[in-house]
């Protein structure tokens, strides 16, 4: 399989490792407006280089999408059109109208559209779906300390995007309600936000993103009926408790059998390249499809839409004024 990357940023240069270390995939090229990157990568990884992906698109069958999001839309058209099977990174498309049209044209010519949800793919989410009944009540908190890059983008696309593809694909029912807070701090962008999803069957996920905290914290938190899974994303740790069934502690509390998983440190991204790289060998669909990712940005579009009224009317609002 020939494959290419387009953007070797930060992310995108890992894209070109993961190609040039797989068996039978064959790295071709990479691409990037900047050619200092380009050529850098392409000699690290003994492939070549372009400054226009076009040129790219006419020698591989697949590519990894890793440029700005802004420029995802444009992208996605020209590798339809060349026929070439696309990895786009999360989000999908800047806006629900362009994730419909490359959804549509896609499956118009056969093509694979993966989106890069990485979380999908940590050894932690992956062990706790098993344990999954109905989730009756979701707690996630994804805070981290302020870093310069992503900030030309919402928090929320940033960070909160990842717990709204996990929980959408955990809870089986259609999404209700939507309730929000958050705010600028460091950036022109919310740094700090919170959303409550509702769900029509009553499930509620209670989603809290930060980038500008002094910690890192990645964990979620899963109720239901009989049983509660913590799941730990940084330390790849699930805990999962079940009640017994007429056993019970001094206190009436029922008993509880506790299980305690943890997982060697693995490397998300090669198995989302991997599972990429099987979709486009096998024709199947990905676990992570356009679909998934065009929900996920539907979700955290009305996150930020709901944040931003809500500025307008608050105390960043007043505060702006005055200044």
């Amino acid at each position: 399989m020939k494959a290419g990357v387009i953007g070797v940023g930060y992310l995108g240069k890992y894209h070109a490792q993961k190609y040039r270390a797989m068996e039978d995939v064959e790295l071709v090229g990479v691409a990037d407006i900047d050619p200092d990157a380009a050529q850098a990568i392409a000699k690290e990884n003994g492939c070549l280089a372009f400054t226009d992906y076009r040129e790219l698109l006419e020698l591989v069958d697949a590519v990894s999408v890793v440029v700005p999001t802004s420029y995802h839309y444009a992208v996605a058209l020209d590798c339809i059109e060349a026929g070439v099977d696309m990895l786009m990174e999360k989000p999908i498309t800047t806006t629900v109208a362009e994730a419909d049209e490359i959804i549509e044209k896609a499956a118009e010519h056969d093509l694979i559209l993966q989106v890069g949800h990485l979380e999908r793919f940590n050894p932690a989410v992956e062990a706790m779906l098993p344990s999954l009944t109905v989730p009756v009540f979701i707690e996630s908190q994804r805070i981290s300390t302020f870093k310069n890059r992503g900030v030309d983008v919402d928090v929320v696309l940033d960070l909160m995007i990842h717990d709204i593809d996990i929980i959408l694909n955990i809870i089986k029912s259609p999404l209700e309600t939507i309730h929000t807070v958050g705010a600028p701090v460091v950036t022109d962008f919310t740094d700090i936000a919170n959303a409550r999803l509702i769900f029509e069957n009553g499930a509620t996920a209670n989603v809290t993103v930060s980038r500008i905290s002094r910690n890192n914290t990645r964990r979620m938190r899963i109720f239901q009926p009989g049983s509660f899974i913590n799941v730990d994303f940084a330390n790849r740790k699930v805990t999962t408790l079940h009640l017994k069934k007429n056993e019970f502690m001094a206190n009436g509390m029922p008993k509880q059998d506790i299980v305690v998983s943890t997982f060697p440190k693995g490397d998300a991204l090669n198995s989302e390249i991997l599972h990429f790289v099987e979709n486009v060998r096998n024709r199947t669909v990905p676990l992570v499809s356009g679909k998934e990712g065009r929900r996920a940005l539907d979700v955290a579009l009305q996150v930020i839409e709901q944040i931003k009224d809500h500025q307008k009317l608050g105390v960043y609002a007043e505060d702006m004024s005055g200044r």
